[in-house]
């Protein structure tokens, strides 16, 4: 299962918190939850992810959206708190340089 929460507008950017599994089952509807967020308040958006137990490459590329839809209001993507092995990921497909990643 997994929940997209919108915390809303903090220090200038949108807060997003990620629990539970995203991956091809669930990916659509977590970009579609993103979308609509961020077409009522573009700012930076931050993804606290310390919830999040299990992404799947689909999930990776949801967020590659996410982030060219950012970047063309010229605002960025920051993600934070991802396990380790998420993590992993992320850095094996060069996305921590793309990305803020903390």
């Amino acid at each position: 299962m997994q929940e997209v929460k919108i915390v809303g507008i903090e220090n200038g950017a949108l807060q997003i918190e990620l629990t539970g599994d995203i991956d091809l089952g669930n990916a659509e509807s977590f970009y579609q939850t993103v979308r609509e967020a961020y077409s009522q308040t573009p700012a930076e958006i931050r993804f606290d992810c310390s919830g999040l137990n299990f992404i799947d490459s689909t999930t990776l590329g949801t967020f590659v959206k996410i982030l060219k839809m950012a970047k063309t209001d010229g605002n960025g993507v920051r993600i934070t708190g991802l396990k380790p092995t998420i993590k992993k990921l992320f850095v094996i497909c060069a996305l921590d340089s793309v990305m803020q990643i903390d």
